[in-house]
C-alpha cells in the first residue's frame, strides 16, 4: 500500500469518530487498518504528515490531530513540530496542548457542528 493510498485510508478511518470517542492511538490505528510490523508506527506517522500537509493546504482542521500516542495522552512530538512548521500551532511549546485541542474541536466542527 502507498503512502498516499494509505493516507486516504487513514482519513477514512478518522471521520467516524465522534466527540465522544474522539482519539486514537497510532497503534490501534495501524492495527485498524490491517498494518503488520515492522514500522507500521512510522508508516502511519508518515500518512499522517501527508493528511496534516493536504489539511492545512485545502484550509481544513488536521484530522490528524484525532491520533494520540496512549489514551488520554497527546500526539507524538512529530506532529507539533510539523503543525509549526506549516504554520497552524504557535513556536513556544506551551501554547501547544491549547492550540492541539483548538484543532480537535475544529475538526470536529467542521465534520459535525460539535466539539472536544
Amino acid at each position: 500500500m502507498t503512502d498516499t493510498v494509505l493516507a486516504a485510508r487513514i482519513r477514512e478511518t478518522l471521520a467516524g469518530r465522534h466527540a465522544g470517542d474522539p482519539f486514537i492511538t497510532y497503534q490501534a490505528l495501524a492495527s485498524a487498518l490491517g498494518l503488520q510490523p515492522p514500522g507500521t508506527i512510522q508508516r502511519v506517522a508518515a500518512a499522517l504528515e501527508q493528511t496534516m500537509r493536504e489539511d492545512v493546504a485545502a484550509g481544513r482542521p488536521m484530522v490528524a490531530a484525532l491520533v494520540i500516542s496512549r489514551a488520554g495522552d497527546l500526539p507524538r512530538r512529530g506532529f507539533f513540530d510539523l503543525a509549526v512548521a506549516l504554520g497552524r500551532f504557535p513556536d513556544d511549546p506551551a501554547q501547544h496542548r491549547a492550540a492541539w485541542e483548538a484543532e480537535c474541536a475544529a475538526v470536529f466542527g467542521a465534520q459535525s457542528g460539535a466539539a472536544c
